[in-house]
């Protein structure tokens, strides 16, 4: 449930107010997916066929079936409520496109961070990425079919994130959950600004 200055109907103004999300994570974990459930319009893909030549590079284990990845962003746009309006930058997976992440972090409010429990390992990288620029995210474990659900508590261990960092389940193709997902970040990061307000006031 949205509240606060996203509740419909207050703060309304002609002019909402426009933000920048990211949603990143690890090589194949559904950013593709879920920025295409959750976008009021059709979406910007950079989607490329996996070939032999990447093969060395690129680490599809845990994903056999992928066929395609983004190579340079995804975008969509979602209205959060009256006042509201979300951009969404999904960012490309493969270390090798890492170097992007920067160019497309600049002006962010927040990120979401997808990932999969079959491939944790591969959502530290991600993490430290935004903790040592110091932008603040949520979590969202995407439930893909046949892997383990573990409560968010457990992942929020298994990734050493601060108390304060959401962790939530998702299904990255339903659009309401995705939506919920971004809420999360969007929450998160301007009580995290107010809280910094106030300090230093």
């Amino acid at each position: 449930m949205v509240s606060g200055p996203f509740e419909r109907g207050r703060g309304r103004s002609a002019d909402p107010t426009a933000l920048k999300i990211l949603v990143a994570g690890a090589f194949g974990v559904g950013k593709t997916t879920l920025v295409g459930a959750v976008s009021d319009i059709k979406t910007l893909q950079t989607e490329e066929s996996l070939t032999e030549a990447g093969r060395p590079v690129d680490d599809i284990r845990g994903v056999a079936g992928k066929r395609s990845t983004t190579v340079a962003m995804d975008f969509g746009r979602i209205t959060i409520s009256d006042s509201v309006i979300v951009y969404l930058f999904g960012t490309p997976g493969q270390e090798r496109f890492r170097f992007l992440w920067d160019e497309l972090a600049r002006g962010a409010l927040g990120a979401l961070i997808l990932v999969d429990t079959r491939r944790l390992a591969d959502s530290f990288s991600v993490v430290d990425f935004f903790e040592t620029r110091g932008l603040p995210f949520a979590v969202a474990v995407n439930c893909f079919e046949g892997a383990v659900r573990y409560p968010p508590e457990q992942v929020r261990r298994a990734l050493d994130l601060d108390e304060d960092v959401p962790v939530l389940l998702c299904d990255a193709r339903e659009r309401s959950s995705a939506r919920d997902a971004l809420v999360a970040v969007v929450e998160h990061a301007l009580h995290r600004s107010a809280r910094q307000r106030s300090a230093v006031s």
